[in-house]
């Protein structure tokens, strides 16, 4: 089963919402705009029942060269991760 593309995701909402494709694009970007800029400032964004994008800062670390073998210092970063909701868990296993 192939996965579904995002025109094939805005058809199907449009069509169980009954709403026009171009509504439907256009929540979606601003619901990604707005959870761009939610995670930049407060540092999460929150998709009820599905999950939440989160932004959390990794330690300076000490890593390997695979391809030498060489031990390197990989300085501190931030990154985004998302958190599965618990719902959304048990709803998909």
């Amino acid at each position: 089963m192939a996965k579904m593309t995002k025109s094939q995701l805005l058809a199907s909402l449009a069509e169980s919402a009954n709403l026009s494709k171009k509504d439907v694009t256009l929540l979606l970007e601003k619901m990604v705009e707005l959870a761009y800029s939610e995670v930049k400032n407060s540092g999460e964004f929150v998709v009820p029942g599905i999950g939440k994008l989160v932004k959390v800062k990794r330690k300076a670390r000490m890593g390997r060269n695979p391809a030498t073998g060489e031990q390197i210092q990989i300085p501190a970063k931030t990154v985004v991760k998302f958190r599965v909701a618990k719902a959304a868990k048990e709803a998909v296993l």
